[in-house]
Parts: structure tokens; C-alpha cells; sequence
């Protein structure tokens, strides 16, 4: 997350700087820390993430009854894999505008399930800081998302190689 687009908001967008970048963030979460209810008796029932069907798992994760780490990680890790290897493939010219597109689209809906789970399970935590934490992440993945729709609406020729995409070349206009 923000390994392309946070050095091109910041050199050719010039909307903030990092500071005020850095401020907001630690006001969102000092707000999510006082917002967010923690229960730090909670067992749940998220051992081992291994122990548990995929169906199980989803309903759990659904109905808020699983750890905060069993839902958090394995979707975080897996999302920033895909957007890293997405955005390198752009920049290298391997990846189309539309391609890159319809990647991001395709993770849309994964990332609102994701925002409900973590909403709905960051109470099953000992530290009421890692469940702000997590509802900062999430919150940071839309801005991610938000900033990439930008990047491609106003800024395509910085971002995509426009010189070595032929095919889709009427895209980086």
C-alpha cells in the first residue's frame, strides 16, 4: 500500500505534504482509539486459523465472533501482495489501464467484506489500540483506493508507461 502512489501525491499532486498527511492520520486514530469498544476477556473462537472450516470461517468472521488478528492478517497481507504486484506490472508497461482497472475492481468487493469483519471483530482484542489500528488500515486502503481513482483520472502519464503500451494507449490521455 502507498508505494506508487504516495511519492506521486506528494511530488505532483502536491495537494499536502507529508506532515499534514501525518497529522490526519494521527488524529483519525486517536478518534478510532476513543471510538472503538474492546472487550479484553473475549476467548473468540479464532485459535488457530487452521482449525477452521472456510465456511465456518466466513461466518464467523461474518458475525463478529473470531480474533481480530484471524480476520485482519491474512486479508491485509493478501490485498497489499496484490496491489504491489498489480502496480509494478503498470509501471512496467506489462499491465494495460484497463487491466490495472479491472484489478482494482475485482478487489472492491473483497474490501468491503474486509471493512465489516474487522468493524464487527476489532472488539475480540486484549489492546484496545490494535483494534484502532485495524480500523485505521481499513480506513487507509479506501484512501489508497481513492488516490489510485485520482492517479488514473487526472495523472495517467506519470503512473502507467504510456510509451509501451500500444494497445491501450488512448487510455493514458
Amino acid at each position: 500500500m502507498f508505494i506508487y502512489s504516495l511519492p506521486i501525491l506528494f511530488s505532483h499532486i502536491q495537494i499536502g505534504s507529508p506532515i499534514e498527511l501525518l497529522s490526519i492520520v494521527l488524529v483519525l486514530t486517536t478518534v478510532l482509539y476513543i471510538v472503538t469498544v474492546f472487550d479484553p476477556s473475549y476467548v473468540g473462537e479464532g485459535g488457530p486459523l487452521f482449525g477452521l472450516s472456510l465456511y465456518r470461517y466466513l461466518l464467523y468472521a461474518w458475525i463478529g465472533h473470531l480474533k481480530l488478528w484471524v480476520v485482519f492478517w491474512p486479508f491485509f497481507i493478501l490485498l497489499n501482495i496484490s496491489l504491489f504486484i498489480t502496480d509494478w506490472l503498470a509501471t512496467g508497461g506489462k499491465f494495460t489501464v484497463s487491466s490495472w482497472d479491472e484489478v482494482h475492481f475485482v478487489l472492491a468487493t473483497p474490501i468491503v467484506f474486509w471493512t465489516i469483519i474487522v468493524w464487527r471483530n476489532s472488539i475480540n482484542t486484549h489492546l484496545p489500540l490494535t483494534g484502532a489500528l485495524a480500523r485505521l488500515m481499513v480506513l487507509l486502503v479506501y484512501f489508497e483506493f481513492a488516490l489510485k481513482l485520482l492517479i488514473r483520472k487526472d495523472y495517467p502519464r506519470i503512473f502507467f508507461a504510456c510509451q509501451d503500451i500500444l494497445l491501450d494507449y488512448a487510455a493514458c490521455f
